[in-house]
Order: structure tokens, then C-alpha cells, then sequence
């Protein structure tokens, strides 16, 4: 199969439109770091977008398909893919971990139900957690220790993005919200949901800015592994991701009145303090291994 993709952008162009909080926190990279940290972001959101832009899920599919055979050939005539596999080749990326990826943005394919806190952490882990796993790659971390708190800051900023998007998910039909949260609420009821029912939901999404936080934690004190360069942009951009959260709570969880986002001047201001608190200083504690009791099997979960 072939189809016709876009000609290849330039990835930092792609990240500054898509990925604002990144790039904002981008300017803290090297030139090198970020033009491959843009690139790995241009390649997981084509992927994604071959999902959420079909609207035919037997044609998105079959793109995913030619995609995998694309990756395993170690060639492709989409200059995205093909810039990826280079990449990937250039920094030894795992297959497994890529593999990992590209499943978890498949199973967006069918109607996302999420059922309970292991189904929403293992997702979380695919979509999420792995490109912390392939930014370790980009970024030249070498100590397998790094691993499963890079796993736990992809983790906690995309339970960040779900907590943020509850409302735009139930629009596509997907409810990542644990079932046994919110009591089978389905994904029509969140986007008309009774006073009753958007209660139970803010409760939810105070829980899953919780669970959130643990991972934030995680996710800092592996900071110290990296370079010290990528590891003032890492620690930016995960304060600034987490700031989301900040502005959730403070409209008292209410995902149904506007989308949450972080300004500028707020940005600037985390930025700062990120600065100033230099979480890698301190004195390393080791992962957590009860953050991957649900992720059991998956690459460096710490099982």
C-alpha cells in the first residue's frame, strides 16, 4: 500500500505548533537536542494523526500496517517515517519500545473504555512512557537506571493530557477515565453529563492529577541522569506540564468550561522556579517499583 504524505516540515516547526509547552521549554536544549527531541515529536504525532484525522478506521489501519512494514523494512517513501528510521538508527532505539508506541496509539482505533487504574496506566505507558523511554536515546542517557523514572514523566504528563481533554476525548467517542471511577459513565453521557454525573467526573479528575503527581515525583528524580544541558529543558518542560494541573485545580477540576492552558507570563514564572529548585541536586532515591506494579512485561518497566 502507498499513500501520499505531507512533505516532511521542519520538526521544530511542527513542535511549535503542536507541542507549545515543549518548545517553550525547548529554548533550554542545545541546538542539536532539540532538532532531534522535534524530530521523535514529528514522527509520534504523524503516527497519531494517522489515527485521529481517518475517519475510515479500515484506511487507518491499513496506513498503521504499511507503517510497521515500513519500520521493520528499515525504509519508507514517507519522508517522516524515513527521517525517523534514521533517527532511530542513529541513536539505537529499541524496537520493542517503538513497537509499544505505535500499539498503544492502535488501540485508539476501536472506542476507548478504559475499564480500570491498570488498563489507564498500561495506555499511559504505551502512548506516553515509551517516548520518555526513546528521549533517553535522543538525549544520551546511558544509565539503565534513568529508565523507569523516564517511563513515570511520560506517564504523569499524559494523565495531565487526559485530565485536561476529558471533554474533547468523549467527543471522539473515548472515555480514558477508569470505569470504575466513574461508574460506566460512557463517553456521550461526559459530553452532557447531569450536575450528579460532572461531580463523580471532577472527583475523577482530582484522582487522576493525583496519580499524576506520583509520577511527576518519579519522573524529578531521575532528572540528575541526564546531561546537565537536556536536564534544565526536561525539568522546564515537565513544571510546565504539570502547571496544567495547577489550572485545572483551580477551576475546581472543571474540564467542561474551557480548556486548561498554561500563558505565558505563568510559564515564564514555573520556568523560573524550576530553575531555582534544582530537584537533581539531591541525594538519588531509587524508583519506586510500586509506580509499575500494572506495567509488568513492558521494556524497563521496574517489575
Amino acid at each position: 500500500m502507498s499513500y501520499k504524505a505531507k512533505p516532511i516540515e521542519p520538526a521544530v516547526n511542527v513542535l511549535a505548533f503542536h507541542g507549545k509547552s515543549f518548545r517553550f521549554a525547548g529554548r533550554f536544549l542545545n541546538k542539536k537536542q532539540l532538532e532531534d527531541c522535534a524530530r521523535l515529536y514529528r514522527f509520534c504525532r504523524f503516527v497519531d494523526d494517522l489515527v485521529d484525522k481517518e475517519s475510515d478506521i479500515l484506511l487507518a489501519q491499513k496506513k498503521l500496517d504499511h507503517l510497521k512494514r515500513n519500520l521493520e523494512l528499515g525504509y519508507s517513501q514517507i519522508s517522516v517515517v524515513q527521517d525517523f528510521i534514521e533517527l532511530a538508527k542513529l541513536y539505537q532505539m529499541q524496537t520493542s519500545v517503538v513497537s509499544e508506541l505505535i500499539k498503544g496509539i492502535e488501540s485508539d482505533l476501536t472506542p476507548a473504555l478504559i475499564k480500570n487504574e491498570a488498563e489507564l496506566l498500561r495506555y499511559c505507558y504505551r502512548v506516553a512512557g515509551t517516548v520518555g523511554l526513546l528521549m533517553c536515546d535522543v538525549l544520551g542517557v546511558k544509565d539503565p537506571k534513568a529508565r523507569p523514572h523516564a517511563i513515570d514523566l511520560g506517564i504523569a504528563m499524559q494523565l495531565t493530557n487526559i485530565a485536561r481533554d476529558v471533554k474533547e476525548d468523549a467527543e471522539m467517542g473515548r472515555r480514558y477515565i477508569p470505569g470504575e471511577w466513574v461508574g460506566e459513565i460512557l463517553p456521550e453521557r461526559l459530553t452532557r453529563a447531569t450536575t450528579t454525573e460532572k461531580e463523580i467526573i471532577k472527583k475523577s479528575v482530582q484522582r487522576l492529577l493525583s496519580l499524576a503527581n506520583l509520577y511527576y515525583e518519579s519522573g524529578a528524580a531521575g532528572l540528575g541522569f541526564l546531561p546537565t544541558r537536556a536536564r534544565t529543558g526536561i525539568r522546564v518542560a515537565a513544571n510546565v506540564y504539570k502547571e496544567i494541573g495547577e489550572v485545572i485545580e483551580e477551576k475546581a477540576y472543571d474540564v467542561f468550561s474551557g480548556r486548561a492552558y498554561v500563558n505565558l507570563a505563568r510559564k515564564l514564572r514555573v520556568a523560573f522556579w524550576a530553575l531555582m529548585s534544582n530537584t537533581s541536586r539531591r541525594p538519588y532515591a531509587f524508583h519506586t517499583a510500586s509506580l509499575h506494579v500494572y506495567l509488568k512485561g513492558l521494556p524497563h518497566a521496574n517489575d
